[in-house]
């Protein structure tokens, strides 16, 4: 079975002040490589990184990573555009489920990530990490469920709504990390 990742950052990043993309943590790494790094250290086989905002200066910060992008040319449109063209790129491909993340979630880690995928992969998984209880990211989405989550996702929602009409397994992650994104510098 193959393990995909999906990185999510194609957002404008309006309250950071930039696309979060292109922003580097305190010692000058790229959040993208960071990004790239948990998802491939936590098991994932390839990445994928979906641009949107600044896409042309980001994919560079990408040189040296084996994650291949993919853009989201309706990223205004939410974090559900960047999602449903994750998704949609890897229609053709062997992957039998999708870890996605987003770019602005500074201490979820590749022990996060595996903690999710650990309990498995098939094409029928739906998992996500909690925190302290509450559901956050990653995502764990069966290949069985991509097509409904494309159909249903819509505005900065994501999946949330396809996931609250299914069964979905929490793994609590609240001793691993906070999972908060970081919208402001």
């Amino acid at each position: 079975m193959t393990l995909q990742g999906i990185l999510l950052a194609a957002g404008a990043g309006t309250r950071m002040g930039t696309p979060k993309a292109l922003v580097r943590d305190e010692a000058g790494e790229p959040w993208l490589v960071r990004g790239v790094r948990a998802l491939t250290e936590g098991g994932c086989d390839a990445v994928t990184v979906v641009l949107g905002a600044g896409a042309d200066e980001a994919a560079p910060l990408l040189d040296g990573t084996t994650a291949q992008v993919v853009l989201a040319t309706d990223w205004a449109d939410g974090m559900s555009a960047s999602l449903r063209t994750g998704l949609a790129s890897l229609a053709d491909g062997d992957a039998e489920s999708a870890v996605v993340t987003l770019v602005d979630l500074p201490d979820v880690g590749a022990d996060v990530v595996r903690r999710v995928t650990d309990l498995g992969t098939d094409r029928g998984t739906l998992a996500r990490a909690s925190y302290d209880g509450e559901p956050g990211h990653p995502v764990l989405i069966g290949r069985d469920h991509w097509h409904g989550v494309i159909e249903v996702a819509a505005g900065d929602r994501g999946a949330r709504d396809y996931l609250a009409t299914h069964a979905v397994f929490l793994v609590e992650c609240g001793d691993l990390a906070t999972g908060a994104d970081q919208d402001t510098p």
